[in-house]
């Protein structure tokens, strides 16, 4: 995003200079983008991405019910993600895949007709400005929530957290079955700690 800028941002390409290392550092840049992903889906030790992704492509009647009311219906109880959090998911790895596709078509222009180049510079731009906004939108929204926040660099949550604000997923991960309250809050005994009660959260839980 930082190198796109200074590429295309008159003002901020003119500040930053040496405009070829900077395409070079973009281009070099773009094609590393899906491969920490990547390796995580692959590789034995991202299981619990495989999981989280399964996860996030699962939609549940509730989901839908909190988009109807923008989470204001007191009975929806979400799961680990919310649909925030899952269209969010889809919509960037449909980023993903197509500033690959766009930006590989600018790069390596010669074997494209003039149209190609043309549509893929503004789709390529186009989605470009939209990440920008739903990534600084989504660090707004993380910093309006230390709990998550702290989830994000430290891989759990409280058991309080999680009990008000993910109540489907705490109940599967400390196995508890008691009734719901207001805002679907696990109302089961309080004598479950925080600290017994602390969730794991994977570091893509953003």
């Amino acid at each position: 995003m930082l190198t796109g800028a200074a590429l295309y941002a008159g003002p901020l390409s003119t500040l930053v200079g040496r405009r070829e290392l900077v395409r070079t550092l973009h281009v070099y840049a773009g094609l590393g983008l899906p491969l920490p992903l990547l390796a995580g889906v692959l590789l034995r030790s991202g299981r619990q991405l495989r999981a989280d992704l399964r996860t996030l492509n699962r939609w549940i009647p509730d989901d839908f019910r909190w988009l109807r009311t923008r989470g204001r219906d007191p009975r929806v109880r979400l799961g680990k993600f919310n649909p925030g959090q899952k269209l969010n998911a889809t919509f960037i790895g449909a980023v993903i895949v197509v500033m690959l596709a766009t930006g590989s078509i600018m790069h390596w222009f010669g074997p494209f007709p003039n149209d190609w180049r043309t549509g893929a510079t503004f789709v390529h731009d186009w989605f470009a400005i939209a990440l920008f906004f739903v990534v600084l939108g989504h660090i707004w929204i993380a910093l309006a929530d230390p709990v998550a926040l702290r989830g994000m660099t430290g891989g759990s949550v409280t058991g309080a957290w999680a009990r008000t604000h993910r109540p489907r997923w705490y109940d599967e991960v400390t196995g508890v079955n008691g009734g719901t309250g207001v805002n679907g809050v696990n109302t089961a005994s309080d004598a479950t700690t925080d600290d017994h009660a602390r969730a794991e959260v994977a570091p893509g839980d953003r």
